[in-house]
């Protein structure tokens, strides 16, 4: 008999023991509160093997001391130095050697893609000794903040997430005398809404030997791959459908606003303000961001006033040279993201926080093997990346759509 079952017989003829006193509407006998208070001990002696067995199984499961961080092991600070810490100093000796490996983060965002056909190799790559070679194509920058920023940001243990649209309010709080009946506040019924993880993926081919030299793989996992799965998540927030394996986007909800604008730069300064507005009165909540397309955040940025100044600030110093010159201002002084997943002529507005939620799962997953199909003969790697993602939009009239008129 396990500790478990030896606690659960023990409980069972201490309760036995009260229970059959009560029913006979008696008090214990000597001999039966003796009994009872063994059989309680042996319960609280028990519980303290328990405790002290699930201590042991906690701290076995946390792996042996090797594998925690020392001066010559680092933590890492970026997916692309996790990525590298788990592959061998010579490149992908552990990969090798058991055909093919995991590693994952819990940050968010990463995707780079090429040809379905194309290997990043040396080819061409002069092999002079003692010479670096930089082999990182595109260095990329990417400031933020971005659409996912904006919104509220959740885990989630399953696989979807159900929550309720609230119907329109009936009643509200009023004044009472003493005594007097208080009003009734009821909002109209919940409509369920349900909304699954999508994965967003990608994959690329190595070669061994730029395998090799891990700062590369660093370099791609955080720069280039990072920054093309965000901007396809963007993609996605906004815009996704919602049907098959897309996520259902902000500009595909029931229930968002509209606001319409003229062509030139100040009546869409003007329209976006407005719907600032249009966010607060039928919400109650006040708008905490804009995202708009480059071209459309550039007309802004280019108006001037009668006398020829920038109203955003010159190019040198900010308004008739007060001032330094922010990389991008922010517009009615929310925060401002600029972005092509935006359709130019559109920009949305909206109390982002409340109204939505981005859920993900697992983080962003980065593996890697040269098992697949023939690769391992022909010494290529394949480099998957991917994340799951959900979003949940609770209050859609939170979000205003400032399209043309």
């Amino acid at each position: 008999m396990n500790l478990h079952e030896q606690r659960k017989a023990a409980l069972a003829r201490a309760r036995e023991i009260v229970e059959g006193a009560k029913a006979a509407n008696r008090d214990l006998t000597p001999e039966e509160t003796t009994e009872a208070e063994t059989k309680m001990a042996e319960v609280e002696d028990l519980d303290t093997k328990l405790a002290g067995k699930a201590l042991v199984d906690s701290v076995m499961s946390l792996g042996s001391v090797e594998d925690e961080p020392t001066d010559d092991k680092p933590r890492a600070k970026s997916l692309g130095d996790h990525f590298a810490q788990h592959v061998g100093d010579d490149g992908f000796s552990n990969l090798k050697s058991i055909g093919g490996f995991t590693v994952s983060a819990p940050d968010y965002v990463g995707a780079g893609t090429k040809a379905a056909t194309d290997v990043y190799d040396t080819t061409g790559v002069p092999s002079v000794l003692l010479t670096d070679v930089d082999r990182t194509f595109v260095r990329t920058f990417r400031p933020g903040p971005v659409v996912a920023d904006l919104l509220g940001s959740g885990s989630i243990g399953g696989n979807a997430v159900t929550y309720f649209l609230e119907g329109a309010l009936e009643g509200d709080f009023e004044t009472v005398t003493e005594g007097g009946q208080k009003p009734q506040i009821h909002l109209g019924d919940p409509t369920p809404v349900t909304d699954a993880l999508k994965k967003i993926a990608a994959w690329w081919d190595t070669s061994d030997e730029m395998v090799q030299d891990l700062p590369f793989m660093v370099s791609e996992i955080n720069n280039r791959a990072m920054t093309r799965l965000a901007m396809a998540e963007e993609n996605q927030l906004l815009n996704g459908p919602g049907t098959g394996s897309t996520v259902r986007g902000l500009l595909n909800r029931s229930g968002i606003q509209t606001e319409a604008t003229a062509a030139s730069p100040d009546s869409n300064a003007d329209a976006l303000f407005r719907a600032m507005t249009k966010v607060q009165t039928a919400t109650g909540l006040a708008a905490d961001g804009i995202i708009i397309n480059p071209v459309d955040y550039q007309d802004l940025r280019l108006s001037k006033d009668g006398n020829g100044q920038y109203f955003g600030g010159g190019f040198f110093a900010g308004q008739y040279g007060n001032g330094g010159v922010p990389m991008q201002p922010p517009l009615w002084g929310l925060r401002t993201v600029v972005s092509t997943a935006v359709a130019a002529g559109t920009a949305i507005v909206g109390a982002f926080a409340q109204a939505g939620t981005v859920y993900r799962k697992g983080g962003v997953r980065v593996e890697s093997t040269n098992s697949d199909l023939g690769k391992f003969t022909s010494n290529i790697i394949t480099t998957r990346i991917e994340e799951r993602v959900a979003l949940a939009v609770r209050i859609p009239a939170a979000i205003v759509v400032v399209t043309p008129a």
